[in-house]
Order: structure tokens, then sequence, then C-alpha cells
């Protein structure tokens, strides 16, 4: 019997557990425990929601318990409930409009039972999870909306600012502004000024004594200093009145026509499930800039904070509540004081609760001008000049335009309507606008087509196409990111048929020298319909490069003449630009491209008196910093997994890869490896040292044993390259007798130079050619060379004679991106082509 009991090794997926033998069992774990951050953060929310709260209650004219309601449901039920732990709910200023109108319309109990309705409604799409939805609709529609709120808002609170009573409509403000303007009360815009001057001021004080004050919120500093004034100076003015919480008045059944109470549960169900979505995201992303917060609160969840909005919402609306959504300023403030769980939010609607409950005497006592001026101010800041700097840079200002307005003068959801309905239009005249332009230009004919491809485009770039003779050549340049099937098709059969004829077709980029295909044939389709045409940048980063070679700017370093030669070799106008005559080593390996290689770069060395060293105004000053954070956020969450197995097991290589330090060699590209396939080690001139003559420096013995002793690497290659620093300094070297680390380390190329110049040996080639000039003969030969070397260490002879590794050496033609492999026949030593052929063996 005992057999068949599992012990603990049995079972692998076994938990172990973390109390001590006999102890008690660990407790089940609980919710966060209250902590004094929580506390203080409650605090400082609950100071800003109780002027706000008060204030968004009169500016939709509904009794002004209400805004305490909806301020303390939204903190209790929102903050047990809702998936965003530190985002603070409550009556919020962007309902402020839609609120007004219901209860112009329908009266105060209708309106609670919209908002009870508009709840369920939440509820029900919680439960349909299509939160994520909501994040689809344009920002420009949503900060466009938020704008025509701050602006009904302001204008509406700048009649009682001035001691009049504002009407429900902004054209009738509007028109009888002048006539209030005539008629100002002097204390109500006194009143007013100071709480604005209060307002703006208090965050601004100066000094160790100004940091202190500003943790008691601006919006309680602006009340209650306008509240004190008003009371000092013996002011009659129109101050807040909240009856007794016998009398308030709860939800009734709605009453209206029923097409206008559907629109309006959508209206409230719309604008508080966007805002409090946004919202959500954004305090995400406030807690994601804070590292000490990140690792403590969680990430919100969408769905679940959706329900928790319908459900204050339905209590609220129950209870005689306004409308509830999330609400930017209190959850920023929430952020800021240091909350570090949704205990705050809680604690917060609590202290509401109390305040309500003791503290009406004292609410009692402040000017209603003092809330207006709040309110105005508040939607004044819902217009944002940064939202409209973003959706200008985004060209998207035309919606957010026509929100604004269709809010302001129409209502929220025709607004939004109007909104959604321009998005539509500016995405179809994107998405139809293309341009296709013809000509000739010495016999070549030229099709640009500018923008994107797709079935409504077809007959205009068939009408162009056919402007081309048959039998002649033509480039097309394809300016644009998307192509259909139509489209292609099109394309594709013009080009098939021109080719038939005789002619030839090239299809490029939008800048000169970028070719997507092949000049002949539809290689430069693809099957997707899809183009590699870069970006409109002017960047000289490849869509193919995933490692972007950050070549888009080059730094301006030395004098005028030589940002402007660094110009012109961006330009590529020339850019096989070759350095004259370099007087020194140095030089000789700055001059990285063969003399008349197209598409090398070439810069002169720097002076000693002006170091080339960026400084933080340079574009390669934060160069790495943006590679290493483009790698984590691309690339390391795909490689993740494959390198913590690496990490595990260890480095299990199967080739030593020894080559040149050149920047252009890049050895994971031309070799198809990743991440533990090549021991690589780089030098200059991918030299290999014989034993003995390393005169201090045993690095690349040292890794030859490594590799071949521990590693068991079962091949090494030595890969040259064209154009290579190293060879050019050795046959250009002069009599200068100044021994320099790099002098020293080049030595161990001369045998290479000496076996070039002895004629009793065969030249050293490639398949079908020789070699180009004496420096690709260099570099060939010293290959080999140095594959005479690798011989001679103990660790390689020992593995050759026991058949257990294998050389090779290996030339990478920079400008071709051709790759040859030594094969010795016997005609000579022989770079034969590597090509599609090897690869399928």
């Amino acid at each position: 019997m005992s057999a068949c009991t599992p012990t603990r090794h049995d079972d692998p997926h076994r938990k172990e557990h973390s109390h001590e033998p006999h102890s008690p069992p660990s407790p089940r774990p609980r919710g966060p425990r209250l902590t004094g951050a929580d506390v203080s953060a409650s605090i400082a929310v609950f100071l800003i929601a109780l002027p706000l709260s008060l204030g968004i209650a009169l500016a939709t004219g509904a009794p002004l318990q209400a805004g305490l309601v909806a301020a303390a449901v939204g903190g209790v039920v929102v903050g047990r409930l809702g998936g965003a732990p530190l985002q603070v709910s409550g009556p919020a200023a962007g309902l402020t409009v839609v609120t007004a109108e219901l209860i112009q319309r329908y009266g105060w109990r209708t309106t609670c039972a919209i908002t009870v309705l508009a709840g369920l409604a939440q509820l029900g799409l919680g439960l349909l999870r299509v939160a994520r939805t909501a994040l689809a609709v344009s920002p420009a529609i949503v900060h466009g909306m938020l704008a025509g709120i701050g602006v009904t808002i302001a204008v509406a609170q700048l009649h009682i600012v001035l001691g009049g009573t504002p009407h429900s409509s902004v054209l009738l403000n509007l028109r009888d502004l002048p006539a209030q303007l005539a008629q100002v009360q002097t204390a109500a815009l006194s009143v007013s000024a100071l709480t604005l001057c209060l307002l703006l001021a208090w965050p601004r004080l100066p000094g160790r004594a100004g940091r202190l004050l500003r943790v008691v919120p601006a919006p309680l500093v602006a009340v209650t200093g306008a509240t004190a004034s008003a009371a000092l100076l013996g002011f009659g003015l129109p101050k807040v009145d909240l009856p007794s919480w016998s009398s308030h008045a709860l939800a009734g059944l709605p009453e209206g026509p029923a097409l206008g109470l559907i629109a309006a549960v959508l209206t409230i169900t719309l604008v508080c499930s966007v805002q409090s979505l946004l919202g959500a995201v954004a305090v995400d992303k406030m807690v994601a800039a804070r590292p000490a917060l990140s690792g403590r609160v969680r990430r919100a969840d969408l769905d679940r904070e959706l329900l928790g909005q319908g459900a204050a919402n339905v209590v609220s609306g129950t209870l005689g509540g306004l409308p509830i959504a999330g609400v930017a300023v209190r959850s920023t403030a929430n952020v800021n004081a240091g909350a570090v769980s949704r205990n705050s939010t809680t604690l917060h609607g609590v202290l509401v609760v109390i305040a309500a409950l003791l503290m009406v005497p004292v609410l009692e006592l402040i000017p209603l001008a003092s809330l207006a001026a709040l309110v105005m101010a508040v939607g004044i800041q819902m217009v944002s000049l940064h939202h409209i700097r973003t959706v200008t840079r985004h060209r998207e200002v035309l919606v957010y335009a026509v929100t604004t307005v269709g809010v302001v003068f129409l209502g929220v959801l025709q607004g939004v309507a109007l909104g959604i309905g321009m998005a539509v239009a500016v995405a179809l005249h994107r998405l139809t606008r293309t341009r296709i332009t013809h000509h000739e230009k010495e016999g070549v004919h030229h099709v640009h087509v500018r923008g994107q491809l797709t079935f409504l485009a077809v007959p205009r770039l068939s009408r162009t196409l056919h402007l081309v003779p048959q039998g002649v050549h033509a480039v097309v340049e394809l300016d644009g990111s998307f192509m259909d099937h139509a489209a292609y098709e099109s394309l594709q059969d013009w080009q098939s048929t021109q080719t038939a004829h005789g002619g030839t077709v090239e299809l490029v980029g939008r800048r000169t020298g970028v070719r997507i295909g092949e000049p002949t044939g539809p290689a430069g389709l693809h099957p997707d319909g899809g183009t590699t045409a870069p970006d409109s940048s002017g960047c000289r980063c490849h869509p193919w490069t995933p490692w972007r070679n950050h070549q888009c700017a080059i730094p301006e370093t030395g004098g005028p003449a030589q940002r402007n030669n660094a110009e012109t070799t961006t330009a590529g106008a020339p850019e096989d630009t070759e350095h004259t005559e370099p007087s020194d080593l140095i030089a000789k390996l700055g001059a990285l491209g063969t003399p008349g290689t197209p598409g090398a770069k070439v810069e002169a060395p720097a002076p000693p008196s002006s170091p080339r060293a960026p400084d933080a105004t340079t574009p390669t000053a934060n160069q790495l910093a943006r590679g290493i954070s483009a790698f984590q956020r691309n690339t390391a969450p795909l490689v993740r997994s494959e390198l913590a197995r690496l990490a595990r097991e260890g480095q299990q290589p199967s080739q030593l890869f020894l080559t040149c330090a050149d920047s252009r060699l890049v050895t994971s590209m031309i070799t198809s490896s990743g991440p533990g396939d090549l021991f690589v080690v780089r030098n200059v001139g991918n030299l290999v040292p014989p034993p003995g003559e390393e005169s201090g420096d045993d690095s690349v013995a040292a890794a030859i044993e490594y590799a071949v002793d521990v590693l068991r690497v079962r091949s090494i290659t030595v890969c040259g390259h064209s154009g290579c620093g190293a060879m050019q300094a050795l046959l250009a070297a002069d009599q200068d007798t100044t021994q320099t680390p790099l002098r020293r380390w080049l030595r161990h190329g001369r045998p290479s130079v000496a076996r070039m110049a002895d004629g009793s040996r065969p030249a050293a080639r490639l398949a079908g050619r020789a070699a180009a000039d004496t420096v690709e003969q260099l570099c060939l030969t010293n290959v080999i060379q140095q594959l005479q070397h690798l011989r001679a260490h103990d660790a390689v002879s020992r593995a050759l004679r026991a058949g257990e590794l294998e050389l090779h050496g290996m030339y990478f033609h920079v400008g071709e991106a051709q790759a040859y492999l030594l094969s010795e026949v016997h005609e000579g030593e022989v770079f034969d082509h590597v090509g599609v052929a090897d690869l399928t063996a």
C-alpha cells in the first residue's frame, strides 16, 4: 500500500510550503493594507474633490447634494470594484453639458433614472468585454469632445462669475454676454477673480516655503480664500444651499419620449465609458513613469473598470447623484500624492460622506461665484493646447475642429457623430489621394506614384502606365506604404507586357537608387501587394536592415568644410569620395573604402586640436541609448526565451569566426546566425599572430585555445573583406619608424605582403576574375596566410590531426554583398562564389 503513496519527488508539480515544519498554515492572502501613503493621498484627493463636486453640481443645475453623492459613490464603489486601482471617479466636468441638458429637458428625477440605465448599459458592455473597443475612437474626436464641453462650461460659468444667470444654450449665453458685461456685479467679480488668482498662483509659489505650502491643493486654497474674503468684506452673494438630506430627491421612473430617452442613455454611456477608459490608460502611463509604483500597482483591467463604473452609476443614479466617470484631475493628484493601492480612492469617498453629513454649515459659507470661477477654470483647461498641437502634427485638426464646433452648438452626441463622420472622410481622402505622374528624361520614362495604391487609383495608374512606349526602359517610383491586390495585378500585368516586348522595368523607392526589385520581371512586387519603399524622412535606413545603421543623421563635427563633406556623403553626391593621400597610418585606416569603390564612405581624421567627441547637442549623443531602447522594445521580447535557454545551458557554438573589426562587416547578417551559433573574434585586419610572436598580446591565441579545447568548435573561419583599411596601411608603409600599438600589431600582416610579392606562388583570385587591384589582392592573400598561422597553434594542429576540426577561408565583398569561400584546386587558391545553390546542399 505504501508503494501507491506518491512521494515528494514523484510529483514534479508539487509546490513547496514556505512555512516551517509543523507550523500553522500560511494565512490566505488578503487585499492591500491601509498605508500612510494611501491615507495622505486620500486626504489630498478629498480636498480637491469637495469643491469640484459642488461646482460641477452647480454648473449642471442639479441639487448640490448630487455632486457629493456622486463623489462618495465614485470613491467607494469604483474604488472597490473598478479595474484601475489609482483612478479616482466622481462627477466629471466632461459630463456637465450632457447632464445640464437632460435636467432642462426631462427634470432631475428622470435624469437620475437615465444615469441608472446608463450604468446598466455599462455593466452589459463590461460583461461583453468590449472595453478595448472604446479605445478605437480617434483621440482627435475625444479631445475635440472635451474641448467643446470645456468651451460650453466656460461660457456658461462666465455669466455667474459676472454676477448673472446662465442660459442652457451656448448661443444664448454668447448673445447675452455683452449685456452681462454691461451689468457686472463688482462683488461677484471680485470673489471670482480672487479664486482664479489663487488657483493659478498657488502651484507656482517659489522657494522652500512654496514647496511646503503646495502640499495643500490649489482648488481648496482658492475656494477657502475667496470664502474667507467674502465673509470678511461682508459681500451679500448667493452661497451654497444644501437642503436637508430628508428632502433629497431620488431617482424616479423615466418620463419622456422613448427615442429621446434612448439617445440620452447612449450619450451618458458613451461619454462616461470613453472618458473613464482613456483615463485608466493615462493613469497606467503615470504609474509606469514612477519606478517605485510600477512594481506594486497592477495595470488597469479595462473590462473590470467598465463594470465598476457601471455599478457606480447605478448606485449614484438610484441615490440621486450625478453621472460618474474617471476624473483626470483627481486621478493625477492621487498618483502624485504617492497612493499605492485602491484604498486611497475608497478612503477619499468615505471622507466625502463624512463631510456631507458633518460639514454642512461650513460648506454653506462658500459663494457660488467662487465655485463658478473654479469650474470655469476647469473648462478652460479642457481646451488643451497640447492636444491641439498633437492633432495638428498628425493632420487631424479638421476632425478636432468639427467635433468641437458640433459639441458646442449641437450637443455632445451630435458633435461626436460629426467627428466620427469627418474622421472617416479624412481617412478615405488619404486613401484615395494618389498622385501619378509621368515624364521622360534622357530616353528613360519615369512614373512616380505618390500615395497609397488601391483599386480606386487603378484607372489613373493604368492610363499613366500606357503612356510609356513598349520596348523602352522605365523606372516606376513607388512612394507609399500600401498596395492592394487590384493595384498589384495592374502593375504586374503591365510589367510583364513591357518585359515581353523587350523593355525593362525598374521598381524603386522614393529615393533614386533604392531598388525594390530586379529591373525586369515582377520581382519588385510582393505577393501580398506591399512594397518595401522606405519612409519619407530621407533616412538612409532601409526597411530590410533591422539594425538600422543609425545613418539618419550625420553628426556635425569639425569645421564647416567637414560638415559640408558629411552632408554631401549622406546625400550620395558623390558617396564614393576618396580621401586624397593620407599623411599617416591612422589616415590610412580611416579610409575604409577602396578608392573607386561605389558606396565607400571615407572621412578624414580630426586634427589633435579638435577631437571629435560628440557632445549633448550632436545626433550621436544618445545613439547607443536609442539603439538599446529599440532592442528592448522590439527585439528582446522575441529572443528572451531563447537567450534564457542559452543562459541555462551555457554557450555551445559550433564555429570560431575570426574576422576584421570593420564596422561594415556584420557577422550575424552575412552568416545568417543567431545567439549561440558563432564564437567571434574581431581585430584590425583579421590577423592571427603566429605562436610566440604575440609580444604581450595573447588575446587571439587565448581565444583560439578556448574555442578549440574548451568549446570544442568544429570549424574555424578566417574572413577578410574588401576595402580593408589594415591592408591599405600595410601597402602604404613608409620609413617612419615610430612605434605605436597599431604599428606593432600590423607587423603580423607583413608575412602576407611577402607572400603576395613571392612570384613563385600562384596569385589568389576570385572565381571568374583576378583581384581588382593590389589592395584586394592583399586581402585575399592575407586570408590564406592567416590560415597558415592558424595551423601552427598547438590546439589547432592537434584537432586537425584528430579530424575534429576544419579550417575555412572566406572573403566578403562589401560593395557587392557577395561572400566567397576558399577552395584549394590544382591551379591555385581560388575564392569561389557562395550562391543559392550552395545553401540547399
